[in-house]
């Protein structure tokens, strides 16, 4: 805009210098040739010539004419191609303008001898259109090849920031790795760093509340299983059934504290730890291996496990699998239906579903299902962190934990699957 708007200042600028040019032009020629036209008629010796036009010497447009008359209006002498009716009467020496030429006038001899000077208006707009077309053509033509040239630049020196940009974008809430900085512009390398030390800091805090965690309930393991011994031992030493009682209470309050700590290591191990792994492992043993250990307390019939003929390899840690599994199914027996079994079925694709019969959870109640310390509403023990530790684990191996009430095909009942990443799968992510 300040380009455009300084080539039609100048625009403006050449038109005045051109008009002062013409007239100076105009007014030059005048001033010459009204002594020689004096001459020309003092000497003649027909004074009864009047009138007389120039003849041409060749054929040419004349941009300027003029006609030279006596005091009277007269006409003593005119250019060839003179046209009088562009001649307005003679009203004194300078400037003027009529609706199609501009003019000027100059005298001799006392006033005797009278030039007029025409010249077209439309000679000097053309003139002007001219220079004003040379001027701003250029700039139509080269303001966009500006805009484009500017516009590649730009999208090239900012390639780096754009980037920068994709990796926080890409990066889910617990990546907290520094950032790829080096080739930044030097402007932006100093946020660069602030950044990575912020997200040192931070990771720095995380660790220490996930160790925090971790280790508390790893130190409350040992004093647990020796206050749960006491417990069993009162219960075994006793005769007062009031005590008896008690005791079975203090045991069963203690293996929930237990069981809760335990909960606690798994959450921050999902939280903290590497899941995925550099080899891979099948994902039907750490199942079989869960369902087996789970059934030591329970009858057989209360989980139905399906798993393909073929291996299911994956790359995630089997721990890592398992406590997912081992979550998952608990959570099914705990507060599914004791008349029907969970059903735990793991496709070729590293799909793992598991489903119970039971009430239909509410929408409201599903989408907060996965929210830590959530059970759903009902009478039934637990710590209500089940869900959200698969939650954890699905979102660091970068699949998603997804509950539906009733389940496929059924109006009662709930359902919860993950998807693992498959050896097949991770060999067409590292192809395309």
């Amino acid at each position: 805009m300040i380009w455009a708007g300084a080539a039609w200042a100048t625009a403006v600028l050449l038109r005045h210098g051109i008009e002062d040019v013409f007239d100076s032009s105009l007014q030059e020629t005048a001033q010459r040739l009204l002594p020689l036209a004096v001459l020309d008629i003092v000497g003649r010796e027909d004074e009864d010539v009047a009138g007389q036009r120039l003849g041409a010497i060749r054929s040419h447009d004349e941009l300027l004419t003029y006609v030279i008359r006596d005091d009277k209006g007269k006409i003593l002498l005119r250019s060839h191609a003179a046209d009088l009716s562009v001649f307005p009467p003679y009203d004194g020496p300078g400037f003027g303008r009529t609706a199609t030429h501009r003019l000027y006038s100059e005298e001799a001899l006392q006033g005797t001898v009278r030039i007029t000077m025409a010249e077209p208006l439309a000679h000097r707009a053309q003139v002007v259109r001219d220079v004003q077309i040379g001027l701003g053509l250029p700039i139509l033509l080269v303001i966009p090849a500006a805009f484009a040239a500017v516009a590649l630049a730009v999208r090239r020196s900012t390639r780096p920031l754009r980037a920068f940009r994709e990796q926080l974008e890409t990066r889910s809430e617990r990546d907290l790795g520094p950032v790829a900085s080096d080739e930044l512009p030097s402007e932006l390398a100093p946020l660069a760093s602030a950044l990575n030390a912020l997200l040192r800091r931070l990771r720095a805090a995380f660790e220490a509340e996930r160790s925090l965690a971790a280790n508390t309930a790893h130190e409350l393991r040992t004093p647990l299983a020796g206050a749960i011994a006491q417990a069993q031992r009162i219960r075994k030493e006793t005769t007062d059934p009031q005590i008896e009682q008690r005791a079975a209470d203090i045991e069963a309050t203690l293996k929930r504290l237990t069981a809760r700590s335990e909960r606690l290591m798994q959450l921050a191990r999902a939280e903290g730890s590497r899941l995925r792994l550099d080899e891979m492992s099948d994902l039907r043993a750490t199942l079989r291996a869960v369902v087996d250990d789970l059934g030591r307390n329970m009858p057989r019939d209360r989980v139905s496990l399906h798993m393909p003929a073929d291996p299911v390899m994956s790359d995630i840690d089997p721990d890592a699998a398992g406590i997912l599994c081992r979550n998952l199914i608990e959570n099914a027996l705990r507060y599914g239906s004791q008349l029907s079994p969970v059903e735990v079925t793991l496709d070729p694709d590293g799909l793992l579903t598991v489903s119970n019969d039971g009430p239909v959870v509410p929408p409201e109640m599903l989408a907060k299902l996965a929210d830590r310390f959530e059970r759903g509403g009902t009478s039934a023990r637990g710590g209500g962190i089940g869900l959200s530790i698969v939650s954890a684990i699905a979102d660091r191996i970068g699949s998603q934990l997804v509950l539906r009430s009733p389940r496929r095909d059924t109006q009662s009942g709930f359902e919860a699957s993950v998807k693992f990443a498959t050896a097949s799968q991770s060999r067409s992510t590292d192809s395309s």
